[in-house]
């Protein structure tokens, strides 16, 4: 195994054991029928109240914590799951930094949309529509998304990237009605994706300026909240067009790993 492979590894070991971590933080005793006792120096469950719950060893649940690689069985996650009280969103995410051997590669080269896709955004009129890549960089985008979110093209690098015009532009900020709501799904969304490819120097590097730039998403992410996609609806304040209100869609595009096609169409609230 290369040293960058070991280091991913590492990585994501050290993300595993964060999430648990995290999880049973935020349980009480009272919650999974425990009596509370003595007061407790820290919020949230005992790593052996959690090994109890889920029926394994103290010492094997503290290593998993740590980071050790130990390679949980299918059977001891689902028990932690249920211990630790997971929704199906975490689940999934714990599931795939435990699954270390079948995590996706990002691509070795740059990431290319089909010429098909690139033909549908242009033919796409009256909905905003763009394309996003496996870090949330924009690939593509038609001429409706300019006209609502601003013109992508002028931006470069990690600059043009959605995770950080959320948390970074003051424009992008602005437009949007519910940012307050939609900041942390869309980050707990990016965090489920980031699993993927835990240790990947790009997303180390993205991850790692939004921490510096953004105050939210720095006092946000140590949270290790997780969501899958939900049907989002999107209010703009436009400061031309006014209140505009968008049904989102996110679609897979076949033979592109990690990449999705956003269809934003109008509707009424």
């Amino acid at each position: 195994m290369s040293d960058a492979k070991i280091d991913k590894h590492r990585s994501r070991l050290r993300e595993f054991g964060s999430f648990l971590q995290s999880r049973r933080a935020r349980l009480s005793p009272e919650q999974v029928g425990l009596p509370s006792g003595f007061r407790r120096r820290t919020p949230g469950l005992r790593r052996e109240e959690v090994a109890q719950l889920a029926d394994i060893g103290s010492t094997w649940y503290t290593w998993l914590e740590q980071g050790r690689d130990v390679r949980p069985s299918v059977e001891v996650l689902d028990a932690i799951s249920r211990a630790l009280q997971l929704d199906p969103a975490e689940k999934h995410h714990l599931f795939t930094l435990a699954a270390i051997s079948s995590s996706e590669e990002k691509p070795k080269t740059k990431e290319h949309v089909p010429d098909s896709l690139t033909r549908m955004l242009k033919a796409l009129v009256g909905q905003p529509a763009y394309v996003l890549g496996c870090r949330w960089d924009i690939l593509a985008w038609n001429d409706d998304a300019v006209r609502v979110f601003g013109d992508f093209g002028r931006l470069e690098g990690d600059h043009r990237n959605l995770m950080h015009m959320m948390f970074t532009s003051q424009s992008h900020r602005q437009i949007l009605a519910d940012w307050d709501t939609l900041a942390p799904l869309s980050l707990a969304m990016f965090r489920s994706d980031c699993a993927h490819y835990v240790g990947d120097p790009d997303f180390e590097r993205l991850i790692s300026l939004l921490k510096e730039e953004s105050p939210e998403f720095r006092a946000w992410w140590p949270r290790h909240d997780v969501l899958q996609l939900p049907s989002t609806i999107k209010r703009i304040t436009h400061p031309d067009e006014g209140h505009l209100a968008f049904e989102y869609l996110s679609l897979a595009v076949e033979g592109c790993p990690g990449m999705r096609f956003i269809v934003c169409t109008p509707c009424q609230l």
